[in-house]
């Protein structure tokens, strides 16, 4: 098989959260068709337990140790460099060795970059057939923080949105192809880099919809008397942190008057201060992680995803579809799903408005069928890498 060098900047393993479950997708089909040369971070101290099952994927792997912490101080070199802060974050010099080694001792010409910050390693190398995913326009994500900050910190996002694109257009200018996680995402980047539209493609993600199905018989992991609203998500993230604060401040007061017995509860791993500060409400749980998020979704009322500020698309608003749940979202929640309007799915910005649909669908619970069934028919996992391969391939 050809030989193909993968660089990701956090393990693809466990498909747990939004970038390690396309990244774990992609390596496990590519899998099959390469020897995959895998090289990526590891940020998180509970992840070394998983090499083992990355391996079984490649035919070489390395690691490397990356402490947020001393990252983020690392980062402000940027400052001083003229570049985005998020290329310092993930400079390494062992990475970088171990690439140039792996490519020039394996011959490797095929290179698949998984977030622009990888790309960083791999631009000495411009004879190789590079393909970049940038999964989201990530500096767009910078310029949505800043418009919600104000000071030092709406400063430093719209730094970073300026410099982050101005490499992101570099990087797409270098690749063969560059793609994202949906067409809206794509043809955003079209617009902001203003590189040839031919080179710019997307692929969309995807959801395992025998593992996320209704027809699994889970026990409740809520009280009886508990009519529950559930969000899930990685509650270290700040656009996740922002959407529960925003929903248990003003639009969940709005219902818990009329819907005494209604529970919001909030499910994900590492909840933030701000998150674990909203349990100080009786009616709202934080659960942090759990080991299977599926049980919380299937015997919730209704999933909502309230999120502001986003980009690409939502893996928990497509894990709820495919448990054929009824969903309230934002706008920003919805990007890059063109779900049709016969869905059991409502959209609303306004929290007056999230509330009403909210109470609407607590008065009268919707079939949500359809949901499962728009899943199963645009995000295959299958379906979509096959995109991957060819994108590869040509």
């Amino acid at each position: 098989m050809e030989k193909l060098l993968f660089l990701a900047h956090r393990i693809p393993y466990p498909p747990n959260k939004g970038d390690k479950i396309r990244s774990y997708h992609f390596l496990k089909y590519l899998a099959e068709r390469y020897q995959i040369y895998l090289g990526t971070f590891i940020d998180d101290a509970n992840d070394w337990q998983y090499t083992a099952n990355v391996d079984a994927l490649c035919a070489a792997s390395f690691y490397q140790k990356l402490n947020p912490r001393n990252a983020k101080i690392k980062s402000l070199q940027g400052l001083l460099t003229g570049d985005a802060l998020s290329l310092p974050y993930y400079q390494n010099a062992a990475m970088q060795a171990w690439v140039q080694t792996t490519v020039k001792t394996q011959g490797i010409k095929k290179i698949l970059v998984f977030s622009s910050v990888m790309a960083q390693f791999v631009e000495c190398f411009a004879d190789s057939d590079l393909v970049v995913d940038f999964v989201d326009v990530d500096s767009d994500k910078w310029r949505q923080y800043a418009e919600s900050k104000h000071g030092i910190a709406r400063w430093v996002y719209a730094r970073e949105a300026k410099y982050l694109l101005a490499y992101e257009q570099k990087i797409a200018r270098l690749a063969k192809t560059s793609l994202f996680v949906s067409a809206q995402e794509a043809e955003l980047f079209r617009q902001l880099a203003q590189v040839a539209g031919d080179k710019i493609q997307h692929v969309d993600n995807g959801v395992d919809t025998d593992y996320f199905s209704p027809e699994h018989n889970f026990s409740s992991p809520y009280q009886t008397d508990e009519r529950v609203l559930v969000f899930t998500g990685a509650m270290d993230y700040w656009a996740n942190v922002d959407a529960v604060v925003w929903f248990a401040e003003q639009v969940f007061p709005l219902l818990a008057q009329r819907y005494p017995q209604l529970k919001f509860y909030i499910v994900g791993g590492k909840p933030s201060k701000a998150v674990q500060a909203l349990a100080a409400n009786a009616n709202i749980t934080v659960m942090g992680g759990v080991v299977d998020v599926r049980p919380y979704i299937a015997h919730a009322a209704v999933s909502v995803a309230p999120l502001r500020i986003a980009r690409g698309v939502q893996n928990k608003v497509l894990e709820a579809m495919a448990m054929g749940k009824a969903i309230v979202a934002t706008s920003a929640a919805m990007e890059g799903i063109a779900y049709q309007t016969d869905l059991a799915i409502t959209v609303s910005d306004s929290a007056v408005d999230f509330a009403e649909q909210l109470a609407s669908l607590l008065a009268k619970p919707a079939v949500a069928n359809g949901n499962r069934e728009f899943v199963k028919a645009h995000f295959s996992w299958q379906h979509n890498v096959a995109k991957l391969a060819a994108f590869l391939q040509g």
